[in-house]
């Protein structure tokens, strides 16, 4: 009799983390819900900008980078204690403040980053610190999918158009094409204009490469500094692209022809620079495995 009373309790005690867990995803499931019929409105127009704007059309591709990595740590997550954390309220409170600011004073990226804010205090409120902490990272990957506000978008996207002129005619210059610049307009050769527009700028390939930094970085076994570096090399690597498309594709303006180099500008470009930034990215690993030789002992830290 003592031996079947104790296999019960066992038996109990072995059910009960898988209860707590199934109960956590239900509340985690239905709190999730009431958050999207609550933005419904904030995720219908980013959806639209997702769709009608190219320099934030990769934000659509955040959601399922991040459900990529909560499932890549699934097994880490596993060893998680569930345990609800009251000061999860206190996050969704702020992402309701932020949210009631963007409405009261007509700013669209406060409710959108409320959106996010509200996520993450459902993550801490239902799953606990020890959860929270786990994915900490990954809650902010999360703002990436939510476009700059107007003022930011404005004092970064100028000066890009700027550089990327400046950088294309000299490069031009370099070699050998002759080249006038009068604003964002290029005249090749005295008789081919050549206009270096917003959508030139390279904004586009910011946003796409700073994501897709980011979330190597976080798959990668490397040291902090290491994945820091990574993400902030994502900036000049995408200016670097983006210079190299623009030199490209004016040289295909002066030896083909125009329709053939507004094709190869906004159409085949964009798919063949992002395997380059891709392996300038991965390069860069490289070459930081090779300056610094970790200690052991290190190591160990990095991988727990």
């Amino acid at each position: 009799m003592i031996v079947t009373e104790s296999t019960m309790t066992l038996s109990k005690e072995t059910e009960r983390p898988w209860t707590n867990a199934i109960v956590v995803l239900l509340i985690s499931l239905v709190l999730l819900a009431l958050l999207l019929w609550s933005f419904a409105p904030t995720i219908s127009s980013l959806m639209k900008d997702w769709r009608h704007d190219d320099n934030y059309s990769v934000g659509q591709l955040v959601p399922f980078a991040a459900l990529y990595l909560l499932w890549n740590d699934r097994k880490k997550l596993a060893t998680c204690r569930a345990t609800p954390c009251w000061w999860g309220i206190g996050l969704i409170v702020l992402g309701q403040l932020a949210r009631m600011f963007g409405l009261i004073w007509m700013f669209e990226s406060a409710e959108r980053y409320g959106f996010v804010l509200t996520i993450a205090g459902i993550v801490l409120l239902t799953a606990g610190g020890e959860c929270f902490w786990r994915v900490r990272w990954i809650l902010l990957f999360l703002f990436l999918m939510v476009p700059l506000p107007g003022r930011v978008h404005n004092l970064i996207s100028g000066p890009l158009q700027s550089f990327a002129s400046s950088g294309a005619v000299i490069t031009l210059e370099l070699l050998g094409i002759t080249v006038t610049r009068e604003g964002n307009v290029m005249m090749l050769n005295n008789r081919i204009p050549v206009g270096v527009v917003e959508a030139c700028s390279g904004l586009r390939m910011l946003t796409a490469f700073v994501m897709v930094a980011a979330v190597l970085a976080y798959l990668v076994n490397r040291p902090r500094w290491q994945k820091v570096t990574l993400v902030l090399s994502s900036v000049p690597v995408a200016i670097l692209c983006n210079l190299i498309r623009l030199v490209v594709t004016a040289i295909l303006f002066i030896w083909v022809s125009g329709e053939l180099a507004e094709e190869f500008f906004h159409d085949f470009a964009g798919w063949v620079m992002m395997p380059l930034a891709v392996f300038i990215l991965v390069g860069e690993l490289w070459i930081m495995s090779r300056l610094v030789i970790e200690d052991q002992a290190e190591q160990d830290k990095v991988k727990m």
